[in-house]
């Protein structure tokens, strides 16, 4: 059984770089907050009601974390096997959903809204995880994985490539803005909004990939490798802090992989969080920010640290 540190400073926040060491909150560690999922995916936050929701998508539900009484409780079951999950401009919740093949948002009467299920007629794969920009727009990933099997979702064929959409706030049109990526998976804006980050999930060894933003924001121009997870981690889901640093799930292959990566804004490997299990995605939550919530496998870490994560 897994034990959190007896002492400080966590010696499970690693610095690779002077620069990391800013971040670190010495009087803080690794809590685990809940254990008992298959495969815990896509944390947010809400501020307003102090709890963090996350999917477990094997369990077909999204839970809940209680900051005030720390009692984790079934936000939603079934889920369709919903996977990413954020927030839009106006606090709701948004989801995507293997089992229905759609991208959804939550109301605040707890209706739902399917915001997109089809494309050209055709309809999408398993949308994967999901990012609102500040013009409203909803940018998300869709790769087959939810469909390639009966575990996190139903299996079934492919009618599109596996592209990455840009839904217009105002007039609900979906677009294309990425379609040459090899299993699209995490995203992330830069904090400026310049810069949109994808996993790219399928190529060997698993890339982050970044795009310039065109100045319209309808548009994705130039693209990079921004890193290469070149020590066999399965780069997945991932955030931006507010100094553009990039906090990403990390893992597989080895025990000594498992946890968080942290890359500056250069693309440098300045930190790490070991974690008992392969972390697959994260989030910044708490009521300055400060805290990053971690979903690893079968369980969901947190760990106080001295930055704040962008919106």
């Amino acid at each position: 059984m897994w034990q959190g540190a007896a002492r400080y400073p966590d010696p499970s926040v690693q610095a690779l770089d002077k620069s990391f060491e800013k971040y670190c909150q010495r009087l803080a560690a690794v809590e685990l907050l809940f254990t008992g999922c298959r495969w815990a995916e896509g944390p947010v936050w809400f501020g307003d009601a102090r709890c963090l929701l996350w999917s477990d998508i094997p369990n077909n539900r999204i839970l809940r974390w209680d900051e005030e009484t720390g009692a984790t409780t079934a936000y939603r079951k079934p889920s369709n096997f919903a996977n990413g999950n954020t927030r839009d401009r106006q606090g709701r919740l948004l989801t995507c959903e293997h089992g229905t093949r759609r991208v959804t948002r939550t109301e605040y009467d707890g209706s739902i809204t399917v915001l997109i299920d089809r494309f050209e007629g055709k309809r999408l794969n398993s949308p994967n995880d999901v990012v609102c920009r500040s013009d409203d727009s909803i940018w998300f990933t869709d790769p087959p994985f939810g469909i390639s099997n009966d575990y996190e979702g139903d299996r079934s064929e492919s009618e599109l490539p596996a592209n990455v959409y840009r839904v217009d706030s105002s007039t609900g049109k979906a677009t294309v803005v990425a379609s040459d990526i090899k299993g699209p998976n995490g995203l992330a804006f830069s904090p400026d909004e310049r810069t949109l980050y994808i996993v790219e999930g399928r190529e060997t060894p698993r890339r982050l990939l970044a795009f310039e933003v065109i100045r319209d924001g309808n548009r994705l121009g130039k693209r990079r490798i921004f890193a290469v997870a070149d020590d066999g981690g399965a780069l997945d889901g991932f955030r931006c802090d507010e100094d553009g640093n990039l906090w990403c799930g990390w893992g597989m292959g080895s025990a000594e992989l498992d946890g968080v990566v942290v890359f500056s804004q250069a693309g440098e490997r300045i930190g790490r969080i070991a974690l008992p299990e392969r972390c697959a995605n994260l989030c910044f939550g708490g009521r300055r920010r400060n805290r990053l919530f971690m979903a690893a496998s079968r369980s969901v870490y947190s760990l106080y640290v001295n930055t704040r994560g962008c919106v």
